[in-house]
């Protein structure tokens, strides 16, 4: 069953990043689990699990861990990866609702490799009124499939993992990339060498390229909606929404 607008805050870039990442569609939904959520549950602790309790319970949050692997789950409390950590079969309703994870506010539901466990545990917190379900799912049928039966939010990180890095490999000026639909995306760039000390109107992206700029800055710092008379630096990183084919050429 394991499986793998203030323009000086990094909360500004934060929301940013995130954007690149989920489905426009679950935006909605992130926007109420931000505003509410304290505590998660996160059923199944390969690596993709492991790394999502870890993170949270870094962050600060309550995490329960649940696996059937003995062996994850002991090695989960030895790691100090999440606040408890217990082993149970999730696929039994009662199972979990001993475990105390229906009274959570989100359970994530990282155990995308194997479908009917996946799927049934999906439909058992939906049925007990959790808040917030997120689901991994392997392949596109799974997604759906987890979608009707009650997930908020389906992940793809294989599939997300693998984008990234042929992006990565191939075009190492985009830094990230959030596709909009076949056609179409929202990417951050380098500013390139030719665009250091000129403005944003003096570049002419919209003209010249089809591309609205979103924001423009670096790790530490990001200006949302900069004005035309903002000027570009080399080494900083640009925000550009626009068609794929305009994008490559740029």
């Amino acid at each position: 069953m394991s499986d793998n607008n203030n323009p000086s805050s990094n909360t500004a870039q934060q929301k940013l990043k995130n954007f690149f990442s989920l489905d426009l569609s679950s935006l909605k939904f992130l926007n109420s689990l931000r505003k509410s959520s304290r505590q998660f549950a996160v059923i199944g602790l390969g690596r993709f699990g492991r790394a999502v309790s870890e993170t949270l319970y870094n962050m600060g949050y309550d995490v329960l861990g649940a696996d059937v692997d003995e062996k994850l789950v002991a090695q989960a409390l030895t790691d100090k990866i999440a606040t408890n950590a217990i082993r149970l079969d999730c696929t039994e309703a009662n199972a979990l609702k001993e475990a105390g994870i229906f009274e959570l506010d989100t359970v994530i539901i990282a155990i995308g490799n194997y479908l009917e466990e996946s799927i049934i545990t999906t439909l058992n917190v939906k049925e007990a009124g959790v808040k917030y379900i997120v689901a991994k799912a392997s392949s596109e049928t799974h997604g759906k499939l987890l979608k009707k039966v009650g997930a908020d939010l389906v992940v793809y990180p294989e599939h997300d993992a693998g984008c990234e890095l042929a992006y990565t490999l191939t075009k190492p000026g985009i830094l990230d990339r959030f596709e909009l639909d076949p056609d179409n995306s929202i990417v951050e760039v380098c500013i390139p060498p030719e665009f250091d000390g000129k403005t944003l109107a003096e570049v002419k992206l919209r003209s010249q390229y089809g591309l609205n700029v979103l924001a423009v800055g670096n790790d530490d710092k990001f200006i949302i909606n900069p004005p035309p008379q903002y000027v570009l630096t080399q080494g900083l990183s640009m925000v550009v929404i626009g068609s794929n084919k305009d994008i490559n050429r740029l």
